[in-house]
């Protein structure tokens, strides 16, 4: 039993899928939540606030992503995509709205009770944190205990992984770090994933706490290499 009670919501349109992966999610300890189109989504996310979501891509009344969108705009709870798409750029694409992780179809209901697990830790873990508050030329604040993110002043909506990498980073000022030094810092050595997934990350996130993207200050890329923190 390794679940702590957390809370799992599971959507996908298959009733069979839905009640194999509840099994195997119940008998690892958690608390599982099913729904079976987008409406049932919304609604039972508001009602039960789960820990992560399982969020199957092909629904019949609203698409994965739109629900992911939808969710992202409230929330940074974990989002694991279910997709029979396995082309890369299709993955990403999901990524780049905001999933965290994916699987497969088919997939193992083993592999993705250990995905859970694995989005969990990355996702409610402390970072070890410099201070409490971490302050960079005045417009943007970290605050470690609240795990949250200000940009002049208006609080940004991060995903935990954006959250992982940018304190990975954060960690260690000027350091230049490779795509697989910060898939393993900050989505953990269990992470399954292309390393484009961090150009995804590092795309969202410059949206994010940049004033302009385009010409970054804070995450700068170090090319040939990876990715740097140059705050101040």
């Amino acid at each position: 039993m390794t679940g702590n009670g957390r809370r799992i919501l599971v959507v996908d349109d298959e009733v069979k899928i839905v009640e194999v992966v509840k099994s195997y999610l119940e008998h690892s300890g958690y608390e599982v939540y099913e729904a079976y189109n987008g409406a049932q989504v919304l609604s039972t996310f508001e009602r039960i606030d789960p820990s992560l979501i399982v969020l199957d891509l092909m629904l019949p009344d609203m698409s994965g992503e739109e629900i992911c969108k939808a969710i992202r705009k409230i929330s940074r709870v974990p989002i694991i995509m279910l997709t029979a798409k396995v082309e890369e750029e299709d993955i990403l694409k999901g990524l780049d709205i905001g999933a965290d992780d994916y699987v497969t179809k088919p997939f193992s209901p083993k592999q993705l009770v250990a995905r859970v697990g694995a989005v969990l830790r990355r996702a409610y873990e402390e970072p070890l944190p410099l201070s409490n508050i971490i302050s960079f030329n005045g417009d943007l604040v970290i605050d470690n205990l609240k795990h949250e993110v200000r940009k002049n002043n208006n609080v940004i909506n991060l995903t935990p992984n954006e959250y992982k990498i940018l304190m990975a980073l954060v960690k260690y000022p000027k350091k230049t770090f490779t795509r697989e030094e910060l898939i393993s810092m900050a989505l953990g050595a269990d992470f399954e994933g292309f390393d484009r997934t961090v150009d995804t990350h590092i795309k969202n996130l410059r949206q994010k706490i940049e004033t302009d993207p385009k010409d970054p200050k804070y995450i700068l890329t170090v090319h040939g290499i990876g990715y740097r923190f140059d705050g101040e």
